[in-house]
């Protein structure tokens, strides 16, 4: 069975940190890009950052640049979200997305909730 599953959410406090994860199964992430996005409650789905299949190249939204880190081990068939520094309006579902010529897969999200 195909899919990705995301995992590592929960609730933390302000300037603290969590990882998220990404496995695949069914399939191998090698040679497909991986997005993060982020909905909260209200708004529309976000593109947070992505990671280039094969050589790795990253990007980041302005409002992740220098908190968020993603990381893949395709040993693993993994895509991690590092996430420091994290901020009230860090609160969101989070999916991941694997993508490649002709095929798509979202996750199921997991969600984040940065509070005192």
């Amino acid at each position: 069975q195909v899919q990705l599953v995301e995992s590592g959410g929960g609730l933390v406090q302000p300037g603290g940190s969590l990882r998220l994860s990404c496995a695949a199964s069914g399939f191998t992430l090698d040679y497909y890009a991986i997005g993060w996005f982020r909905q909260a409650p209200g708004k529309e789905r976000e593109g947070v950052s992505c990671i280039s299949s094969r050589v790795g190249r990253t990007y980041y939204a302005d409002s992740v640049k220098g908190r968020f880190t993603i990381s893949r081990d395709n040993a693993k068939n993994t895509v991690y979200l590092q996430m420091n520094s994290l901020k009230p309006e860090d609160t969101a579902v989070y999916y991941c997305k694997a993508i490649t010529s002709g095929r798509l897969y979202w996750g199921q999200g997991t969600q984040v909730t940065v509070s005192s």
